[in-house]
């Protein structure tokens, strides 16, 4: 793997990002990867703390800039303290990745209290509404912004349904995949691309290691997805090299369909 670590002279060539969700699994991979190839990373987290400000010692150690910021999506003023918050430290913002999600208690649709079906909806679907509103204004065009990318993650449950077990992630991701070609279409033109990538199993900690074990045997390539692989689709939709994707969905799972 080659190192992740990149010259002072390429530092902040790429701008400002921020990962919803930061601290670990998927989000820290996007981070790191990231703050590799020149961002400028915000690192938000809910309740771990710690594992967010490891995120942000490690990007440093290596190197680059990050800040570690908590701001749970759900709350409309902490994530608006939290786009202000990188204003001020980190300077405009170029892109930002929803990544922040809850699967929450796993069973049949009819045997999960409200308070369950709002706060999966509250983070999966309202908090990343509410991030990518903070984010337009400040990149777009029209409100004097230079532009920017918008990447949501996704998920393979929306494909499937997974009847039994998450029908309510299942649809707060579907939610997140009508989001990306609406809101794609809607800021165009103003210098924004919205895209996202739906990554199958991935040794993330959503699953624990049976269920990974198990998900492995009905993927094509015959393994569950590592957080970087997640990443590289992240930081490709991103790039410049992406500049003519928009409304893209990429399925990152081995094969799965």
């Amino acid at each position: 793997m080659p190192d992740q670590a990149v010259q002072s002279t390429d530092r902040n060539r790429m701008g400002v990002a921020i990962v919803t969700g930061g601290s670990r699994g998927i989000g820290a991979g996007i981070a790191r990867l990231l703050a590799a190839n020149g961002y400028r990373v915000a690192v938000n987290y809910t309740s771990d703390r710690t594992r967010a400000e490891e995120v942000v010692a490690d990007i440093e150690d290596r190197g680059g800039r990050a800040l570690a910021i908590c701001a749970d999506v759900r709350d409309a003023a902490a994530v608006a303290r939290m786009f202000a918050t990188v204003d001020e430290n980190l300077g405009p913002l170029s892109a930002l990745v929803n990544n922040a999600a809850i699967h929450g208690p796993r069973g049949p649709i009819e045997e999960l209290p409200f308070d369950v079906l709002q706060d999966v909806l509250a983070v999966n679907v309202l908090g990343l509404i509410l991030c990518s509103q903070h984010a337009i204004r400040r990149m777009s065009t029209r409100h004097g912004g230079a532009g920017g990318s918008i990447v949501n993650i996704s998920s393979g449950a929306a494909y499937m349904g997974v009847p039994g077990v998450g029908v309510h992630y299942a649809v707060s991701k579907g939610a997140v995949n009508s989001f990306t070609i609406g809101l794609s279409q809607e800021v165009a033109a103003e210098g924004i691309r919205v895209n996202s990538v739906s990554p199958g199993p991935t040794r993330a900690g959503m699953m624990d290691d049976d269920d990974l074990e198990s998900a492995a045997a009905n993927i094509p390539i015959g393994r569950v997805g590592e957080p970087r692989e997640i990443a590289e689709a992240v930081r490709w939709l991103l790039s410049d090299e992406a500049s003519y994707v928009a409304g893209a969905n990429i399925r990152v799972a081995g094969g799965r369909p």
